[in-house]
């Protein structure tokens, strides 16, 4: 009978424990995805999953056959017309000079109207030539720029750092444009999803701290609440336990500056502080 009693205590200390207002939740990561504005054949990758790369880290290469010939191509048009150039101011200084005689002449009355009229004509053709060669110039140095930056769009380096998430595309293989190569996860955009029941869902709000723990995680983990769900839900598969099944939840989710080190996918608790 006493050890009935002893029993019976036992429960009823147990039951006025404090309830573990821990919310359940697990660590999620925002990749980036690194695509080429560009179609071609992979030419090269120089990274593997699981890789660490830093902002200007070359991640992989498109074959630039044609962008290459494009810009050879702009480059000899320019040479072209620069030699051009040269003979059309030959023939320009030339004209300038018979002008200047003819002018001479009929002003001194020992030359003819016409005279002076074919000389200035002749000046304005060559005149006329040059400004159209420079015209030339002038596009041919615009095609070779855009030649020159479509070549550089064939090498992709990383604009961010991070861990290597995904390789989509092996070399040999076509990507389309805009088609993601190369997944990345910056440290920064890792944060946590949880779920608040719907009881307690008066009791967070935006800009709210919270602790977040897990097994194996550093101690004194904080974040602050950045989204609060709008609309209710079922408790998600991935974290039902016996406590929370068929709830009605809020999804809520929390971040820190720098993003948290935590795993994606990895399971938490969250409590407010």
């Amino acid at each position: 009978m006493k050890r009935l009693v002893l029993v019976l205590c036992l429960l009823l200390a147990g039951c006025d424990q404090p309830e573990d207002h821990a919310w359940l939740g697990y660590a999620e990561g925002e990749n980036a995805y690194i695509a080429a504005p560009q179609a071609g054949w992979v030419a090269k990758v120089d990274i593997k999953r699981g890789d660490w790369v830093k902002t200007g880290d070359p991640l992989f290469t498109l074959d630039d056959t044609a962008q290459a010939a494009t810009r050879d191509q702009a480059d000899a048009a320019i040479a072209l017309a620069q030699s051009q150039r040269s003979a059309a101011v030959a023939n320009l200084e030339l004209a300038r000079k018979e002008l200047a005689r003819q002018t001479h002449l009929l002003s001194a009355g020992a030359g003819t109207q016409q005279a002076y009229d074919v000389a200035k004509a002749a000046y304005d053709a060559n005149a006329a030539q040059v400004r159209q060669i420079d015209a030339q110039i002038a596009q041919a140095q615009a095609s070779l720029t855009g030649a020159a930056y479509q070549l550089s769009e064939r090498g992709i380096a990383s604009r961010t750092t991070g861990r290597v998430e995904d390789v989509y595309f092996r070399q040999g293989e076509y990507a389309p444009a805009m088609t993601p190569v190369v997944s990345i996860l910056p440290p920064e955009n890792i944060f946590v999803r949880f779920f608040v029941p719907e009881s307690e869902f008066a009791h967070i709000k935006l800009g709210q701290r919270v602790a977040i723990s897990c097994d194996g995680c550093a101690k004194n983990i904080t974040a602050t609440i950045t989204f609060v769900a709008q609309q209710e839900e079922f408790t998600p598969p991935v974290i039902f336990s016996i406590g929370s099944r068929e709830k009605l939840v809020f999804k809520v989710e929390a971040r820190a500056p720098g993003g948290l080190k935590l795993n994606p996918g990895q399971p938490v608790d969250v409590r407010p502080l």
